[in-house]
């Protein structure tokens, strides 16, 4: 062989490693989008990730994730939902506002949301068998659970005639939520002061009005950006001496009283497996909802003695959990 024929064909070899490398699709986007701060949010990252893990996908090897966080800031969502759309990801995670905001900002871009209301309701679906069109997800009904978060609160705390309720106005069933809250009010024989916070200022605010008014147990309501705040919640409860419920296992673990709800880091594993299923080409539109199913009631028994609360012995068997 000459040597410029052995040559062309060196040429040719070396070639064809980076030609197969250049035909290789692209490796798919995530969209991961909340209102949080990525510091307040990595127990469901973390969760989100293991779904993944489970449809077979592994981030940095065969999927990527664009995170956008919002800082507690839910004007800001719907520039970032535009931004992912614009990115063209392929799939889209988020809570409520920030499933909202990304459906308003694409009608074709598939959209898993994990929410705490019902997707119905505040028109992310159409039915939850079918949702149809480009969203579904995963719904935790927190906004169903208000009567009995009450009632237990209540069993804790007998003798608070006024119980304070904090709320998000921005939850897309906010109406909804004063109802449940006012109505369970009624049932045990007691009175609620709803105060709102969107805003750490307007949380700090809310406290002075709650310490002001009297208040003597509080119930928190269930939000993406209230659990990004539930350091600054479980520090002004414990400094002002108020017993509370709160909706996730994440405030109780950070030093407050109690919380009982449906468990996020298991929705946030379901979205991700469901992520899974639309990167392998399943359409959104023709999974189905899910409806989470485990509850969890949490006591953070140190903290009932500091406050100087007595923890039922009923209820402390039919804890999940139980943090000494």
């Amino acid at each position: 062989m000459k040597r410029r024929e052995f040559m062309t064909l060196l040429g040719g070899a070396a070639a064809w490693p980076l030609a197969a490398r250049a035909q290789q699709p692209a490796m798919p986007t995530i969209g991961f989008l909340r209102v949080s701060s990525s510091v307040d949010s990595t127990h469901l990252v973390t969760a989100f990730r293991q779904g993944l893990g489970e449809a077979g996908f592994t981030e940095g090897q065969n999927v990527a994730i664009e995170y956008r966080w919002a800082e507690g800031q839910n004007d800001r969502l719907p520039a970032l939902a535009a931004d992912l759309v614009r990115r063209q990801v392929a799939v889209i995670v988020g809570h409520s506002s920030a499933a909202l905001a990304a459906k308003a900002a694409s009608t074709s871009t598939p959209i898993i949301f994990v929410v705490g209301n019902d997707p119905v309701r505040t028109g992310l679906v159409g039915t939850l068998n079918r949702p149809r069109g480009n969203v579904t997800g995963v719904t935790f009904a927190t906004v169903d659970v208000t009567a009995k978060r009450l009632g237990q609160l209540h069993e804790l705390v007998p003798g608070a005639e006024l119980i304070g309720v904090l709320v998000d106005p921005t939850l897309p069933e906010y109406d909804v939520y004063l109802r449940d809250a006012e109505a369970a009010a009624i049932t045990i024989g007691r009175r609620v002061l709803l105060v709102q916070a969107a805003s750490p200022g307007e949380i700090n605010a809310a406290f002075a009005t709650f310490v002001q008014a009297g208040v003597g147990a509080l119930l928190v309501g269930g939000s993406a950006f209230l659990t990004s705040q539930r350091h600054r919640l479980v520090v002004l409860s414990a400094r002002h001496a108020i017993p509370t419920s709160y909706a996730e296992r994440e405030y109780v673990v950070a030093g407050g009283l109690m919380s009982y709800g449906p468990s996020q880091t298991h929705a946030y594993r379901r979205a991700g497996v469901y992520a899974g299923r639309i990167l392998k080409g399943e359409k959104a539109g023709d999974l189905p909802v899910e409806q989470a199913t485990k509850f969890e009631l949490v006591i953070n028994l140190g903290t009932a003695t500091a406050l100087g609360v007595a923890v039922p012995n009923a209820m402390q068997l039919l804890a999940d959990e139980v943090i000494e």
